[in-house]
């Protein structure tokens, strides 16, 4: 009877190991033991997939002025100037304003691409954990507060010259110039140099938050073993 009762306990208890080990392979890969290094590394994957594939389309024509998420509308100062031009019967040149600032932001995100790869490989994430369970882009807001200064700096050069490559400031000068001589109207002389690169740096951040909210909510876009480890401790 004994040895009847302990050859049961030992069929329950490797029965229950079975199932315990069929429970512990189902959880997300290395569910249980993923350090902050490791989660580090999936956020600065996911920011460059959000480089990879969100930030390249805005380098393409129109990848900003047909892109609602990210269309660089005139500043405030001149949006007077704007409906005052069409008023008038100038609504192209109006039209076309608008156009080269985007213009502008699409060569200039082009040419600065790499220094936002730079910026994610050198990221330090003193908290990763509390990141990647934070909110669908807290990542992307990580990365905005450490690189934002730095990455300005590095950008408005590359505007200023994507302006003039692009023909932006003949334009807007020819604009402004016709505005000027309307009678009854406050000159205006807006730094739209300024405006535009923090306008593109908001786009691009935009961007890559796509994709990070992509990576978070749905695990078909965790294309690496990587990604499937690190955002699967959040699922």
């Amino acid at each position: 009877m004994k040895q009847l009762t302990l050859a049961l306990i030992l069929i329950f208890q490797l029965t229950a190991c079975g199932e315990l080990q069929q429970v512990v392979n189902q959880l997300p890969q290395g569910q249980q033991s993923i350090g902050n290094a490791e989660i580090g590394s999936g956020l600065r994957q996911a920011l460059n997939l959000g480089i990879e594939k969100q930030v390249t389309k805005l380098t393409q024509t129109d990848g900003f002025f047909k892109n609602e998420l990210v269309k660089i509308m005139l500043p405030e100062e001149l949006q007077k100037v704007d409906k005052t031009l069409r008023d008038i019967g100038l609504g192209k040149l109006a039209d076309e304003g608008l156009k080269v600032l985007n213009r502008a932001a699409e060569d200039a995100v082009g040419e600065a691409t790499p220094i936002f790869v730079n910026a994610v490989k050198g990221i330090t994430f003193n908290d990763a954990k509390t990141i990647l369970l934070g909110n669908d882009n807290a990542a992307t807001q990580y990365l905005t507060s450490a690189t934002q200064k730095q990455l300005y700096d590095k950008f408005n050069p590359v505007i200023k010259n994507s302006f003039e490559k692009v023909g932006a400031d003949k334009i807007w000068e020819n604009l402004i110039t016709k505005y000027n001589n309307i009678p009854f109207t406050n000159n205006v002389n807006p730094d739209l140099t300024d405006y535009v690169t923090n306008e593109a740096l908001s786009g691009v951040y935009t961007m890559i938050a796509v994709e990070e909210k992509e990576i978070r909510n749905k695990a078909s876009s965790r294309t690496t073993d990587l990604l499937r480890r690190v955002f699967g401790l959040q699922d």
